[in-house]
């Protein structure tokens, strides 16, 4: 009966559970083990009022079809300045099937991301596009997937390279295979020859003002999203991210200091069933993880190497049953006697199954404000605040 009642209290009163203590740990465990993957993801919630900002911000909105390019304006965290096709036109992807890499068709999605303009791109149906090569986007893009069923699959997928204002929402993007050795155009008036890409779901090269929200990503050939060679102001929003084992890269390589100026918000994702490692892995920057849930691992959760500052807030982490996998972190390629100086801060996460995160670095107060984003809620509001993760099933005319 208490376990029946804490389950009620957290699905129809966020609010009370707001301003209540933090659960007994061995009640949240239950309620993980028997909903997360089961019933919660299913339920529908009506986002308004649950305390995540982006949603908030639109999904009441029943008109959200007629105001799409409204979206632009709900963006948190150091992606928030990403606009992508905000101040453009309309442009409706009709032909899933006829991908050239060289010579894109009108109606294509490859045709409409290469343009100079900026471009809001949405879809007319349903529709699962197996892409040639790469997707090289062009800047000040949105590709916006609400109102349909859009998957990217079963070929290469988005590459977001030295461009900037990038939106990607609502998108399933799963089954990405390797490219490369072909020609592929990037803009109307240039192509150029591809060497073999690491087949990402989504790869950020030298990208900044970018934002990834609401996709659903799975089965790749290397990262689901990889961000590196200098690329910034990144937002990773509602994400859910399932089967895959090097979920994120952030950082290009140990020796590669460019990316000491990387800021990425990694917020509100579900960080789900058949995950491994990386969720993310850093390097150099600022990296701000808050009010994530993280309900499967195999091997750690947040890693990282050449002395990146971590500011993790308000996440629940469930650790796996496997006595040697409790760590949520893991410090790589350093000895003791370096990574102890690494900035790396835990603040109001709920540890959960023998979970724990070893901090390191504390007092280092001013690089832990360059990583904080956003304000972190309660990590007893990350079930109501994640629920939603991942591509939504938005109907026209309805709350999405």
């Amino acid at each position: 009966m208490a376990v029946l009642l804490f389950l009620l209290l957290c699905f129809l009163a966020p609010n009370f559970i707001a301003s209540s203590p933090v659960q007994d740990p061995e009640l949240v465990v239950q309620e993980v083990h028997k909903s997360i993957n089961a019933s919660r993801r299913n339920l529908g919630f009506l986002s308004c009022g649950t305390g995540n900002p982006i949603d908030d911000c639109w999904r009441c909105d029943s008109n959200w079809e007629k105001n799409r390019q409204r979206l632009a304006d709900c963006a948190i965290g150091f992606g928030k300045h990403a606009i992508g096709g905000r101040d453009g036109k309309i442009y409706v992807v009709t032909d899933p099937s006829n991908d050239d890499p060289v010579n894109p068709k009108p109606g294509t999605l490859r045709h409409a991301v290469i343009q100079t303009e900026p471009l809001w791109i949405i879809f007319d149906r349903d529709m699962v596009i197996k892409l040639k090569e790469e997707l090289i986007m062009n800047s000040f893009k949105t590709i916006d997937g609400r109102g349909a069923s859009v998957h990217i699959a079963g070929g290469p997928c988005i590459t977001i390279q030295y461009v900037t204002n990038i939106i990607i929402h609502g998108l399933n993007i799963h089954d990405c295979k390797q490219g490369g050795n072909a020609y592929v155009r990037d803009s109307p008036e240039h192509f150029g020859w591809r060497t073999i890409s690491d087949g990402d779901g989504v790869s950020i090269f030298g990208g900044s003002h970018v934002w990834v929200d609401h996709c659903s990503l799975s089965n790749c050939n290397d990262g689901l999203i990889d961000a590196i060679h200098g690329s910034t102001a990144i937002t990773l929003s509602n994400n859910f991210m399932t089967h895959h084992d090097k979920v994120m890269l952030l950082g290009h390589s140990d020796s590669f200091t460019q990316d000491k100026n990387m800021q990425v918000t990694i917020a509100f994702n579900h960080f789900g069933e058949g995950l491994v490692q990386r969720m993310p892995r850093c390097r150099h920057g600022y990296f701000h993880v808050v009010n994530n849930d993280y309900t499967h691992w195999e091997m750690y959760a947040i890693g990282g190497s050449a002395s990146p500052t971590i500011n993790s807030q308000g996440n629940r982490f469930l650790a796996p049953n496997d006595m040697f996998n409790k760590e949520v972190t893991k410090h790589e390629d350093a000895p003791e006697s370096q990574w102890k100086n690494w900035n790396w801060r835990s603040e109001g996460d709920l540890m959960l199954n023998g979970a724990f995160f070893t901090a390191t670095g504390a007092g280092a107060s001013s690089s832990y404000a360059k990583a904080s984003s956003l304000g972190a809620r309660p990590s007893s509001l990350v079930s109501s605040i994640t629920s939603g993760a991942g591509a939504l099933g938005c109907k026209k005319g309805k709350h999405c």
